[in-house]
């Protein structure tokens, strides 16, 4: 299903029994954090703090905070839904009609695609309210300072528009912003991330970027903004297939970009290429804070809202936290992409503690010497999977989402001097760990069965098993025994 905006998904929250509304007033400095992350790490429910002190505004956090609540998000019972229809699409026959069977088949899918397209609106409730120059003032928001260390209060959950000013093309990415005065926020372009091409092609042509801002709206496009999508793929067609629905957009009042119409807040303004400012320390989704370093600055010229807004926040940390359900729809989502490409993986886990960027469990269907490593050099060369600074291989029948049988099979399994690689290349900027910033080495491990051809001489040991007739009839006995 795709919900009309943000309010709609909160009200089905509410009657699944998955949103919490807090009464007790509450600061946006800090308390929100702690009670947030008290309640992620119980995997509980989703928060909307209605009384939050100093403000009229109610934050909402904690929104994905789950695997039910992100499958919900997006409008399925399992995420795994979604990758079915994801790996349909990659399947079509668009460049080997054999019949016209083969056209026909694809009349059902022309539909779907056409509703992944934006629907362009003269107005949309985001419009309520509109602020200019010297009346804007982000004070006003409850924006939370989420750590003791941060260097400020910060937007966590922004969708960040701007368009390529040599293309054109459209991006929405989310970006944190350290409010530094009522007017000014950081921009936490990385270097690798879209959203920073875009700035370095507006500074090559000597230009000002214009920017909006979008907090808040249909949770698809807020889950398509923190997506890893390919350079050219939009991210509110993205968020459309998702949906099954078009995003409806609205033009912004001051700049050229189009942002959603039910979003609770837009800000607009634009970047100076030429200015930067010290931006952080954060408290950030590794669980470490991220240093201090120049970024550049947006200037908000324009504050559109809903009469009565909702503003919802993300808090990040260690995980487990709400950002790490966003990274397991990735992985779900994604699966189909890479077997696209290596159709001898079998599933993909990137755990928790991995904070998305830092291990990737991989089981494959081996059949050739070091096809593993070859696998793990493939994955280093896909997109953001080149931040990953980890990479397990295992057998396909390996259950890879059981991190115990994992860690027995690396334990066991390898021989370090033949199954463990080591390479150099770009790390996350998040990454705290390398000697340099945005670059250092990387570990592959084969926890595969070692084959001969591979250099093992020895026959490999037979994995202990109990015969299937006395796990049946155990199974048949088990409630008499009484043992749960």
């Amino acid at each position: 299903m795709a919900y009309r905006d943000l309010r709609e998904f909160i009200g089905l929250l509410e009657k699944r029994g998955e949103l919490r509304r807090i009464s007790t007033p509450v600061d946006c400095d800090l308390e929100i954090t702690e009670i947030t992350d008290r309640v992620s790490k119980k995997n509980g429910p989703a928060l909307l703090f209605e009384n939050v002190i100093g403000y009229d505004v109610p934050i909402l956090t904690n929104t994905f905070g789950s695997m039910k609540r992100m499958a919900l998000a997006l409008g399925v019972d399992h995420l795994d839904i979604i990758a079915d229809e994801v790996r349909s699409f990659l399947k079509l026959p668009f460049l080997t009609f054999e019949s016209k069977l083969d056209m026909l088949k694809l009349m059902p899918i022309a539909k779907r695609i056409m509703d992944c397209f934006p629907r362009y609106v003269k107005n949309g409730p985001c419009k309520e309210v509109i602020i200019k120059e010297e009346d804007v003032d982000l004070r006003k928001i409850p924006v939370l300072k989420c750590w003791p260390g941060d260097g400020g209060p910060f937007v966590t959950l922004p969708l960040v528009f701007t368009k390529n000013p040599r293309t054109g093309k459209r991006n929405v990415g989310m970006y944190r912003l350290q409010v530094f005065d009522k007017n000014t926020t950081g921009m936490h372009w990385h270097m690798h991330h879209n959203g920073a091409e875009n700035y370095r092609d507006s500074k090559a042509m000597g230009k000002r970027i214009e920017v909006a801002v979008a907090i808040g709206g249909d949770p698809a496009l807020i889950y398509a903004a923190s997506a890893p999508l390919p350079r050219d793929i939009d991210e509110v067609i993205f968020a459309g297939f998702l949906r099954k629905k078009p995003i409806e957009l609205v033009k912004c009042e001051t700049v050229d970009l189009e942002v959603p119409a039910d979003a609770e807040y837009v800000l607009e303004g634009y970047v100076d290429p030429e200015e930067l400012r010290a931006e952080g320390p954060f408290g950030d989704h590794t669980g470490y804070y991220s240093q201090v370093d120049r970024y550049p600055v947006f200037h908000i010229k324009c504050i559109t809202h809903r009469k009565k807004p909702i503003y919802p926040a993300t808090v990040v940390g260690k995980p487990p936290m709400e950002d790490c359900y966003l990274g397991k729809a990735t992985e779900r989502l994604f699966l189909p992409v890479l077997q696209l490409q290596l159709p001898e993986i079998v599933d993909l886990n990137l755990p928790l503690e991995g904070v998305f960027h830092n291990c990737a469990i991989i089981s494959i269907n081996k059949a050739y010497p070091a096809h593993a490593k070859k696998v793990m050099h493939a994955v280093w060369g896909m997109g953001q999977m080149m931040f990953t600074k980890m990479i397990i291989i295992v057998d396909e029948h390996v259950n890879i989402h059981d991190l115990s049988e994992v860690w027995w099979r690396v334990y066991n399994n390898i021989d370090a001097a033949r199954d463990v690689v080591i390479v150099e290349g770009p790390l996350d900027a998040l990454d705290h760990s390398s000697p340099n910033a945005h670059f250092g080495s990387k570990m592959g491990i084969d926890a595969t069965k070692a084959w001969r051809s591979e250099g093992y001489t020895r026959d490999w040991p037979e994995e202990i098993t109990m015969s299937e007739a006395v796990k049946k009839r155990v199974d048949e006995k088990w409630k008499e025994l009484n043992l749960e």
